[in-house]
């Protein structure tokens, strides 16, 4: 009996302090941290390779957010890895895009292969159809993606996905577009993903998706992009949903009407994204219905978006709206 309890005993406190040393390791990133996720990442683009599949930049446009195509006169994709000449590069995805002075300029994560990470990147273009990569602008000692870039008070700020470092981090321009600095975290303590951010009724608006399972949807608001963020009382706004919770690029507003955008996981990763009207949107009511009953976009079955289209962002030049999508061969 005496044996029993004292093996019970030890047993607790080995799998305490394993727990306790593996929450340290996911969190503090030490030895053998880089390790584990070395040889995690390549089994995973192993047995999964349709996920890490080459994944480029496409331009799409037109005269309705539910009528967009390849124009006429470019050849997607648009960007590939192969256009990445200062790192290993693996793919490039989640694009998003900023005009200034007339310059197009967009942002995507970049598929670091000497380190399994994603970095942050970006391309010029002077008319949106024709691009140049420049560099790697952020690369953390964790992985990025997603890098939601938008203008407030004439500065320009991105938040990228940064869920290995269990946070919403913002960064803000130093210098546009190729000096950016860390400012504070948004969000805190838990593995947000797709972070998709919204200026609405004079409060700042974020939609964050729950990381592995990607089923859940949480709105969080604010009065300061630093300030202090509150749940909202509807969360989880999407609740075990694969199609409908993981956001899909920038949140929109046209003629009044709210769009979230969603990418499809479910039979398949990133197979298409739908469109969501956002029909009620205060700090106690939350409301959205889908928008369209088929996808803004979607793989294509053939070509570099072949099997997958999971990001899209949608800008209103003129008259015609340009979109910045992502596709996987």
């Amino acid at each position: 009996m005496k044996h029993t309890l004292k093996n019970k005993l030890i047993f607790i406190i080995i799998f305490a302090m394993g727990t306790i040393y593996g929450i340290i390791i996911q969190k503090y990133e030490i030895f053998p941290y880089r390790i584990i996720k070395y040889i995690y990442a390549n089994i995973y683009h192993r047995h999964y390779p349709n996920v890490y599949s080459q994944w480029s930049i496409g331009l799409y446009e037109g005269y309705s957010i539910y009528e967009l195509d390849a124009p006429n006169d470019i050849s997607n994709p648009i960007l590939t890895q192969k256009d990445v000449n200062d790192i290993d590069a693996e793919f490039v995805a989640d694009p998003f895009f900023i005009i200034k002075d007339n310059k197009y300029y967009t942002f995507f994560e970049i598929m670091n292969g000497s380190t399994n990470q994603g970095d942050i990147g970006y391309a010029v273009s002077d008319d949106g159809k024709r691009w140049k990569y420049q560099n790697v602008i952020i690369d953390e000692a964790f992985s990025l993606s997603y890098p939601y870039i938008f203008e407030w008070n004439d500065e320009y700020y991105l938040i990228p996905e940064s869920h290995e470092d269990l946070s919403v981090r913002l960064y803000k321009a130093a210098e546009f577009p190729d000096n950016w600095v860390y400012v504070g975290n948004i969000l805190s303590g838990y593995h947000f993903t797709d972070p998709s951010i919204l200026r609405y009724n004079d409060l700042w608006w974020i939609f964050v998706t729950s990381y592995p399972n990607s089923d859940v949807l949480n709105l969080y608001y604010s009065n300061n992009l630093l300030g202090e963020w509150k749940s909202h009382p509807m969360n989880p706004i999407v609740k075990l949903n694969k199609n409908y919770a993981r956001n899909g690029g920038r949140v929109i507003i046209d003629h009044n009407k709210i769009y979230r955008f969603a990418q499809n996981q479910y039979p398949n990763y990133g197979t298409s994204v739908n469109a969501f009207e956002i029909k009620k949107l205060t700090e106690d009511s939350y409301l959205e219905i889908i928008a369209s009953n088929k996808p803004i976009i979607n793989m294509t079955g053939k070509g570099w978006n072949k099997t997958g289209m999971h990001n899209i962002d949608l800008q209103k030049v003129e008259n015609r709206w340009i979109a910045i999508v992502d596709g996987r061969d």
